[in-house]
């Protein structure tokens, strides 16, 4: 890092061959300081909220995790392959303009959870000193924007350094569980409710599959040479153990304290099986909390600099990748000011929303770039407006319509449950439904297209690159 500038100058553009650098593993700690902080330890309490036990939640929670990160570690292998952010490679599929579906889909995703992530972090803070929650929201927003300026590397670095700490304070956790006092109905492996059961299945799946938005973003700069299963392997890993890991703490703090908010069930669950390790807990997820803050900034940036430049091809400078993070702050920020209390309800509900949103881009995502594309693209293509991708592609909105529409029966949440859902109970089969929908009605508008011609005018349209870049 010390050869390289502070500041990071690249974004949405190209990284060229000559500026690879990093080892697959770093992948791990990324990922693992990604699920291991506050926002995840709250999606450990939403099954139990809704009167699952926890037997059954962590069956959930483990089955649930192992699901959506499937899909969140074959996003990360696009990294190495194309030298792109995760949203750019959206082009293809959607077209030049047309892309700017699934990148506002993003931005709601970025800049939700971070003003969910600054209202937690206050909330912590005031609960174990009693500060103002504004200035708590304000100062938090402002570290992470701090390391998101940065960039890349620092990101890194900081994961890596921030995953011995938490797998360390984990451990203690763990083995301190045997000290935990829970009440009998909490582990009676028959009691089993099947709408918590589900619930939680799908927050936790959809919380992990909502990292596949960016997860290419923190894998670009390593070398073309690493190989699929590799970036696959290390990206599964990190977020699987930190996922699992960390929201368990939450589930397991809920059933032990089930009518208490999280930082005060956290800090007393901690309290009781280990004295005094409560706040100190709570301090190292919050810096947990504050990384991954920064990835959704440093996310929201490449994202709003994409938009722009699907409105008017821009050339990417340090000042414009600047500017974006700084209105990613400010937004993010206004709408923590303006939360309501009622987090963990809400927060159940962004998660459901986020699952639906999600679902049909991923599919058509990842079955492109592996079975339709065989991950033959044009780097040059995807930022030409007039292009080989074209400005709408109906292939990729017809699926991803059609797939969200068929969701919608399936629905299950506060705001709206659909015919299906209700008949079933208000389980939430949505996501079962919208990913093979989606992929085959992609499959089936692909048909009859000359990949292959296309896979050879990109390698003509993308010769020396490297050079250029």
């Amino acid at each position: 890092m010390a050869k390289r500038p502070l500041i990071e100058v690249r974004s949405i553009d190209y990284v060229p061959k000559r500026e690879r650098h990093g080892k697959v593993w770093h992948l791990w700690p990324v990922w693992f300081m990604g699920d291991a902080h506050l926002a995840t330890i709250a999606t450990g309490f939403v099954g139990v909220a809704l009167g699952g036990n926890l037997i059954w939640m962590t069956i959930a929670v483990v089955l649930g995790i192992a699901l959506g990160t499937f899909f969140m570690a074959f996003h990360s292998t696009q990294g190495p392959q194309l030298g792109l952010p995760q949203m750019i490679q959206s082009r293809p599929q959607f077209g030049y303009v047309g892309a700017l579906l699934v990148w506002g889909v993003a931005l709601v995703t970025y800049l939700g959870y971070n003003a969910f992530n600054q209202v937690l972090a206050a909330d912590t803070l005031t609960t174990l000193y009693g500060t103002n929650p504004k200035v708590s929201i304000l100062g938090i927003g402002v570290l992470a924007t701090l390391l998101a300026v940065v960039g890349y590397d620092w990101i890194h670095a900081a994961q890596r350094v921030l995953s011995i700490v938490l797998l360390a304070a984990l451990l203690v956790m763990t083995f301190a569980l045997g000290r935990a006092h829970f009440a009998p109905e909490q582990l009676d492996i028959h009691r089993f409710v099947l709408i918590p059961f589900l619930v939680q299945l799908f927050a936790t799946a959809a919380y992990q599959l909502s990292w596949s938005i960016y997860v290419s973003d923190y894998s670009r700069y390593l070398p073309k040479e690493v190989s699929v299963r590799s970036a696959f392997f290390w990206t599964y890993v990190g977020a699987f153990i930190g996922g699992v890991w960390t929201t368990l703490v939450g589930t397991v703090a809920a059933a032990m304290f089930p009518k208490e908010d999280l930082s005060p069930a956290l800090l007393h669950a901690a309290n009781s099986m280990l004295s005094g390790s409560g706040a100190p807990l709570l301090i190292i997820t919050l810096l947990g909390l504050v990384t991954i803050t920064t990835l959704n900034f440093y996310g929201a940036s490449l994202t709003l600099l994409s938009v722009a430049d699907s409105l008017k091809p821009l050339k990417p400078t340090v000042a414009k990748r600047l500017m974006t993070l700084a209105l990613g702050f400010v937004v993010s920020t206004l709408i923590a000011f303006m939360a309501s209390k009622d987090f963990a309800h809400e927060f159940g509900e962004f998660l459901a929303v986020l699952l639906y949103l999600f679902t049909p881009w991923t599919a058509i995502n990842l079955v492109d770039f592996y079975v339709v594309r065989k991950g033959h693209y044009s780097v040059r293509e995807i930022f030409n407006p007039n292009g080989m991708y074209g400005r709408w592609n109906w292939r990729g909105l017809t699926a991803y319509f059609v797939g969200f529409a068929s969701m919608i029966p399936f629905f299950s949440t506060g705001i709206y449950r659909g015919p299906i859902a209700t008949a079933l109970g208000g389980a939430d089969l949505a996501m079962l439904v919208g990913l093979p929908v989606s992929t085959i009605v992609y499959l089936i508008a692909c048909r009859g297209v000359d990949f292959e011609d296309e896979a050879r005018r990109a390698a003509l349209a993308d010769e020396g690159l490297d050079d250029e870049a």
